[in-house]
């Protein structure tokens, strides 16, 4: 009796083993499982193009494209309860997959997306146009804290983000716009996913993220900037705003030793949801 046991014990563990090894969460997006192994081993850099919920959606990166859809359509992270024709701020719309999510669950809504990065603003204008989305109004600048011109590192991925170091004279020169400017009337949902410019962004809007009902915040910091963390932190407890945490990226596999850090320039990469209650 006992060996029938550990025999039934040991094939339910094989079976679980061999339908791990074809799960595929990508269901949810209409992505097969030979599809997600190919866009794995795809290189970046060639324009290609994929049908999303029936949808012609263009890209250069499998592998963002992958994570992209990952984030935004399986885990559904900027899944909210929003008003009809709600108005939806997206800072760092990259290549359009959070605008198209926000827009087939909430067809009303105006959106006006940001997107600073030349070769992406081109995949994010080529994506609107191909799924027919309507009241989506596309901005090819930076979000910053004032109306100027800055130093932009573009690299037509994810990474691409304003370079306001003092010893830069790289990158290209491209416009910034003041968010601010875009907060003197009701926001129910703002997402800043702007590559370390967030704290400075925030810090400088503090005084109208009052006209925001909901927030997405993607944090990315060094442990030598923390105090910017805990400053923004009370900005936003300041604006009224309860919030919950989630890990955006694992960096430190072992935070204590700091040690095998994956590929990252920031030690800390939070992904900040912020809500009334």
């Amino acid at each position: 009796m006992q060996d029938k046991s550990l025999f039934k014990n040991l094939w339910r563990g094989i079976k679980g083993r061999i339908a791990g090894l074809f799960y595929n969460p990508y269901k949810k997006a209409g992505l097969n499982w030979v599809t997600v192994k190919y866009y794995k081993h795809l290189a970046p850099g060639k324009l290609r193009q994929h049908k999303l919920f029936n949808k012609t959606v263009f890209f250069k990166n499998p592998a963002e494209f992958l994570h992209g859809i990952d984030e935004i359509f399986i885990q559904e992270l900027y899944k909210q309860t929003l008003p009809e024709q709600s108005l939806i701020l997206d800072c760092g719309a990259n290549i359009g997959l959070s605008v198209i999510y926000l827009k087939r669950k909430y067809p009303d809504a105006k959106v006006i997306a940001f997107e600073p990065d030349d070769e992406n603003f081109s995949l994010l204008k080529k994506n609107v146009a191909s799924c027919e989305l309507k009241d989506v109004s596309l901005v090819n600048k930076a979000v910053w804290t004032e109306n100027t011109v800055l130093n932009f590192i573009s690299e037509g991925t994810m990474s691409s983000k304003i370079d306001n170091s003092q010893e830069s004279g790289t990158g290209n020169k491209i416009e910034a716009i003041n968010l601010g400017d875009f907060l003197d009337k009701k926001i129910d949902f703002l997402k800043i996913d702007i590559e370390g410019a967030e704290y400075a962004v925030l810090k400088s809007a503090g005084a109208k993220l009052n006209m925001v009902t909901n927030l997405f915040l993607e944090y990315h910091g060094k442990y030598t900037e923390i105090a910017q963390l805990t400053d923004l932190l009370s900005i936003l407890t300041k604006s009224g705003f309860t919030y919950y945490i989630k890990e955006a990226a694992e960096i430190y596999p072992t935070p204590f030793l700091r040690t095998n850090k994956n590929r990252s320039e920031y030690d800390v990469q939070l992904n900040i949801f912020c809500f009334r209650v």
